[in-house]
């Protein structure tokens, strides 16, 4: 077939819609880019929505890691320790056991196992804990002087927070958080290979990166288009963090403004 017939077979086959079967020989440029890229699907799945609701969970723990009260502070501090202390590769194997015994006990678990519900849940609280690790320190770093400016003003509670805490600590936080946003979307390509499997071969990108490779016996094609297409979603990722980000800024001075800056994070 060619190209565009190609496309049209395999374009959403990682979700499910398309030509049954993956090419078995004769692997043509066309092939690669277009499956590979058909597995993109799941990672940019696994890392929008573990972000979104992340974001918000993690505005929650930073909160009750600054709380005065024992017993919201120590639950954020194990929370926040356990996930960042451990490597997510361990975090998906073990949580893919725990939701099989769930799975044994009611068949309300029967979704869990399954890498759309399971995988996302653990890239949801592990985004969750580092996030709220630089949500935390922005918090700290909200300068007294606002604060005493609020209470000045006469606001408090929720209206302070709401308007003077919160947009301060955005503002501080933002770039540490877009490279968590960069390094969350590159953590996806861990979710087929660790205990969640893929279902009639409808894998991420990664996944069949290393199919082509496996039949081919050759990595220097599709893992650098593997490589190309998180090139890509980084410079969206940067694109779009990068207008919050202005936003966020849009009434400090350009000399006060803080420069967004992408940092390697060895470890995960």
């Amino acid at each position: 077939m060619n190209c565009l017939e190609t496309i049209q077979a395999y374009a959403f086959r990682s979700i499910g819609f398309g030509e049954r079967l993956l090419p078995r020989s004769d692997f043509t440029l066309c092939d690669q880019f277009t499956l590979i890229g058909s597995g993109m699907l799941w990672n940019i799945y696994f890392g929008a929505i573990a972000l979104v609701f992340g974001f918000v969970f993690a505005t929650a723990l930073a909160l009750a890691k600054n709380s005065p009260f024992r017993g919201l502070r120590k639950p954020a501090e194990w929370f926040i320790f356990l996930f960042r202390g451990s490597p997510l590769f361990i975090q998906f194997f073990f949580a893919y056991f725990l939701f099989l015994n769930l799975k044994a006990l009611s068949p309300l678990f029967d979704s869990f196992t399954a890498a759309a519900v399971g995988a996302l849940i653990v890239l949801f609280l592990n985004t969750s804990a580092y996030s709220a690790e630089i949500f935390y320190g922005a918090l700290r770093s909200v300068p007294k002087n606002d604060i005493e400016a609020a209470d000045a003003y006469g606001l408090t509670g929720m209206a302070k927070f709401r308007r003077i805490v919160w947009p301060t600590m955005m503002r501080l936080a933002w770039p540490s958080y877009t490279n968590e946003a960069i390094f969350l979307f590159h953590a996806t390509t861990l979710v087929f290979f660790s205990g969640f499997p893929s279902w009639k071969q409808q894998g991420d990108a990664l996944y069949y990166a290393s199919y082509f490779a496996d039949k081919t016996f050759n990595p220097f094609v599709p893992y650098p288009i593997l490589a190309f297409y998180f090139i890509l979603l980084t410079l969206c990722v940067i694109s779009l963090f990068g207008m919050v980000n202005r936003r966020l800024n849009r009434h400090v001075s350009q000399t006060q403004r803080k420069r967004m800056r992408i940092r390697m994070n060895l470890i995960r």
